[in-house]
């Protein structure tokens, strides 16, 4: 009996994974909400038996860490008074109308400004000698980042280590272009565009031209990054240069929800990895569900990084909610709106995927971000879409073109667009069947989006990256990819042959003809 039971222990020692056996990852995640997602893959990591080296500013934004992994601090000049206001100078200005294009101007204005503020600890990594020293005496096997700040991507070339991406998109169709995907701007809508993959002649040409001139939308953006990246590395270094030798991408979304385009082999889609089990509610949460009888509830989030909004607004907001008969949660910190109906509870926190997942949740209102927008896709709720930056327009049409939801203008909407907004996704069963439909196909998957992420990690790691996914199209220039030189000499061997053609059939009648003519002159009679 008892080598029975020491034979059982030594075989799940066997099975469990050894920190002797494990690598060594360094991770250099983006803040705020983008951080939500990537945490499990670290988690996970962690428990595999891995040493997971977390990298974040002392100062950090909406980032909140846990004993499972290692954390490495490094000094920043910004306080968190700083980044909250960039981000809350930049959420104003998307929250106040002008005119077009004044709107667009002022909207991509503020977002570099946000981002060059936050870009600013990156700089001050590369300044402490201290925390450069130790990372590269470390012998990290690998990087894990989000490269949206872009300080990942640069530390990766400066250990030259391999490194992995784990994000939703850059705005310029970056993470595609720089794979080498074809992206025929046809039918694959660029970000910002706020199109579908069916488009009419006009919306095409205006998709043409936004693929025209997205790159440099990007190097100026990222103007900043690509100053720093050239001095660190010593030398001059594009934008593409910095993302292109990606290992694997990790991209948080999937075909259920994006649009179906051609994509190369190492791109691993994982969308909805944040999609968690149904845990129990809290008893104050489950107490206000069951009293909502039979009209059930309406969950209402605005994103983990919003949670207030401006008061008339919020008056409006309030006016729509107070026609429906469902209790909503409302997930919001700023002072209570004057005229909030009975029937909405505001609360600073919700246990936003638990609630989703009860059978009394009828609607979602969300600002249309990933994370929020798989939730309601797993749990099969139809949504009503209110966004406010980012990729969050475009998120909003990929669901409206499904069926699953409706989307509204923040900035134009009314109470009465609210109210009939809700009664639509609520009463209207096709749209809880077309959200149904996407949950279904979503969930029918061989393996879990948080196992598919910790192998490909897994992976570079094991293999010091991933060359053999790596197609051959990064080695020619944009003449060679497009084959505009075959072209070139091909139409010059037709054109050249045409011509040879036509300089020999010239040839031959002239031949022709001036032998006709020799024979056909009368011969002239000699004189005696």
């Amino acid at each position: 009996m008892t080598l029975r039971l020491c034979c059982a222990w030594i075989s799940i020692l066997l099975l469990l994974p050894s920190f002797s056996d494990g690598g060594k990852l360094l991770v250099v995640p983006m803040v705020g909400s983008h951080w939500l997602s990537m945490k499990e893959v670290v988690e996970k990591l962690s428990e595999r038996g891995h040493e997971v080296v977390v990298l974040v500013p002392e100062v950090s934004w909406h980032m909140e860490t846990t004993q499972a992994y290692k954390v490495v601090t490094h000094p920043v000049r910004q306080t968190l008074e700083d980044l909250e206001n960039a981000f809350q100078e930049c959420l104003a200005v998307h929250l106040t109308e002008k005119p077009f294009p004044l709107n667009v101007l002022a909207m991509y204005k503020v977002s570099v400004h946000t981002y060059n503020t936050f870009f600013g600890q990156c700089k001050d990594l590369f300044r402490s000698q201290g925390t450069l020293r130790f990372l590269n005496q470390s012998g990290f096997d690998a990087i894990l980042t989000d490269p949206i700040f872009m300080c990942g991507p640069i530390l990766a070339h400066h250990l030259s280590l391999p490194f992995v991406f784990f994000m939703r998109g850059f705005g310029c169709n970056l993470h595609f272009a720089a794979p080498q995907c074809p992206s025929p701007p046809s039918y694959i809508p660029r970000l910002f565009s706020f199109y579908s993959d069916h488009m009419t002649f006009f919306q095409r040409v205006e998709n043409a031209l936004i693929s025209l001139l997205e790159h440099q939308y990007c190097n100026d953006y990222y103007a900043e990054a690509l100053k720093l990246s050239s001095e660190v590395l010593q030398r001059d270094v594009s934008l593409m240069d910095l993302v292109n030798s990606a290992a694997i991408w990790l991209l948080r979304f999937d075909f259920v929800f994006e649009y179906v385009r051609p994509v190369m082999p190492n791109m691993v889609f994982i969308g909805g990895i944040n999609c968690a089990k149904e845990k129990p509610l809290p008893k104050e949460f489950e107490a206000m569900v069951n009293a909502s009888g039979e009209h059930g509830i309406v969950v209402f989030s605005l994103g983990s990084m919003v949670s207030e909004i401006p008061m008339k607004k919020a008056m409006e907001i309030a006016e729509g909610l107070g026609t429906i008969p469902q209790t909503v949660f409302w997930r919001y910190t700023g002072k209570a709106p004057p005229n909030l109906p009975k029937n909405v509870k505001l609360v600073k926190w919700l246990p936003q995927n638990d609630l989703l997942a009860h059978p009394k949740t009828r609607a979602f209102i969300t600002h249309g971000g990933s994370h929020g927008v798989y939730e309601g896709i797993c749990n099969a709720v139809p949504m009503v879409l209110m966004p406010l930056f980012g990729d969050q327009m475009d998120n909003a049409k990929r669901v409206e073109s499904r069926g699953a939801g409706l989307t509204l203008n923040i900035l134009e909407m009314t109470s009465n667009d609210i109210s009939t907004a809700l009664k639509a996704v609520i009463n209207d069963k096709k749209y809880k069947e077309n959200i149904q439909r996407l949950s279904d196909l979503h969930l029918d998957r061989p393996i879990h989006p948080l196992d598919l992420a910790v192998h490909w990690v897994e992976f570079v790691m094991r293999h010091k990256g991933a060359p053999h996914l790596r197609p051959a199209a990064h080695d020619l220039n944009w003449v060679q990819y497009h084959s505009l030189d075959v072209i070139a000499f091909l139409a010059a061997v037709a054109l050249l042959s045409l011509f040879i053609s036509f300089k020999c059939c010239l040839c031959c009648c002239r031949r022709c003809f001036c032998k006709k003519g020799r024979t056909g002159k009368p011969t002239k009679a000699k004189s005696h």
